[in-house]
């Protein structure tokens, strides 16, 4: 992943592509900055990790994505439609560094199933469900309707 996407902006540079280049280099920003992050824990001390994995970068780039929604939503209740449309540009750009995302019968599927296996039956329990479907599906799986799901299946049981 790391090295697409130091790959791609070479590539923006080469083209003279200003929005993907600066994209991308915001996106690397973020991903150094957590592997910065990652070098110690809570109390300072070194971890022996001087680089976050493959998940927390899907998870990262899932976040940019998320972040930017919300921006453009923003911008057009503000009547900032060029703003909007910048911040959409965005999240063309990121997104075509995400594995193919999951349908919406998919994400049901495997709500059914994380549900079943962990043995889950009320709301409260939804946190053991999420955290089960995070671990397996980060970069495919939009957490934001999957959490609806969650919660629209928990009440029916």
């Amino acid at each position: 992943m790391r090295e697409r996407l130091n790959q791609s902006m070479k590539e923006a540079m080469k083209s003279g592509d200003k929005k993907r280049l600066s994209t991308l280099r915001l996106v690397n920003a973020a991903i150094k900055d957590r592997d910065i992050a990652a070098r110690a824990d809570e109390k300072g001390q070194a971890t022996g990790s001087d680089k976050i994995g493959e998940p927390e970068i899907l998870a990262l780039l899932q976040k940019m994505i998320k972040q930017r929604r919300d921006s453009a939503d923003t911008y057009r209740k503000g009547g900032r439609e060029e703003l909007a449309e910048g911040e959409e540009a965005e999240i063309a750009i990121i997104e075509e560094y995400l594995p193919q995302q999951m349908g919406d019968e998919e994400v049901r599927e495997a709500v059914k199933s994380a549900i079943e296996e962990t043995g889950c039956c009320g709301l409260k329990d939804m946190g053991k469900i999420m955290g089960v479907l995070k671990k397996r599906y980060t970069g495919r799986m939009d957490f934001g309707k999957a959490s609806a799901i969650v919660k629209s299946a928990l009440k029916e049981s």
